[in-house]
């Protein structure tokens, strides 16, 4: 019988998955076969139960407490999931964090931890991992960017800030590393059903999308399949949206 798990045998890292989107993702890439490793930075008992509904699809799980924003426990973890798991062929860039506030009252703290946590905590992962994928000539690198990245919000310069950061570091990325068949591309997500967005007028948000509903996080996962898969094996450099029409 063939095995349709299109991930068996293969490896993958998702930043900040205990929750959300991360989450949705991890376990879906979990679903297709693949082994994985997360990292988080709080929460325990999250974690641990995503490892166990990891283990239910029977394959290798890891998770580490670490801090993207910890360039060395970053470079620490690399280590641990090579030695564990003997390799490590997708990256998946979700860790991220959020501090609304118009610019006039934001603090620099504000903006420091934003861009720390999401713009360099998504280089201290690909810096810390890509010269695995350079060696092997093979790698699948996806990251996490925002439709705040690409038409700015309100109320969000830090974060839109960051997240279009991110999309440029992706294009700048993929043409670095596309001779070494790694492939390089980001994922603009609108609203969707997570904690991020749970204290915001609901109300107010539908009216502008439309298709007047908030997207799933098992949505975006499904677009992280895709773009694993060989289907999708001449797509790089790349930015999708998945915001219900919102940014049109």
């Amino acid at each position: 019988m063939v095995n349709s798990k299109h991930l068996t045998g293969r490896t993958a890292i998702v930043t900040g998955a205990t929750r959300g989107i991360g989450r949705a993702i991890a376990l879906k890439l979990a679903q297709e076969g693949s082994n994985i490793a997360f990292n988080y930075l709080s929460n325990k008992k999250l974690a641990d139960s995503l490892v166990d509904e990891i283990k239910n699809y029977g394959v290798k799980v890891l998770a580490f407490k670490v801090d993207v924003r910890d360039f060395d426990k970053v470079q620490k973890m690399k280590d641990k999931i090579l030695d564990k798991l003997g390799a490590l062929d997708i990256l998946i860039n979700n860790a991220g964090i959020t501090k609304d506030v118009p610019l006039a009252m934001m603090s620099p703290d504000n903006w420091d931890s934003v861009i720390d946590s999401n713009l360099k905590g998504t280089f201290n992962v690909t810096r810390s991992f890509i010269f695995t994928f350079i060696k092997q000539k093979f790698g699948n690198i996806i990251n996490i960017s925002s439709l705040s990245g690409i038409m700015g919000i309100a109320g969000q310069a830090n974060y839109s800030a960051s997240k279009g950061g991110i999309i440029s570091f992706t294009k700048s990325l993929a043409k670095e590393v596309a001779s070494y068949n790694i492939r390089v591309n980001a994922i603009a997500p609108g609203f969707i059903e997570t904690d991020m967005v749970s204290n915001l007028d609901q109300k107010k948000i539908l009216d502008l999308i439309p298709l007047n509903r908030l997207g799933k996080p098992e949505e975006v996962a499904e677009v992280v399949n895709f773009l694993l898969k060989k289907d999708s094996a001449y797509i790089t450099g790349q930015v999708i949206r998945i915001d219900g029409g919102l940014g049109m």
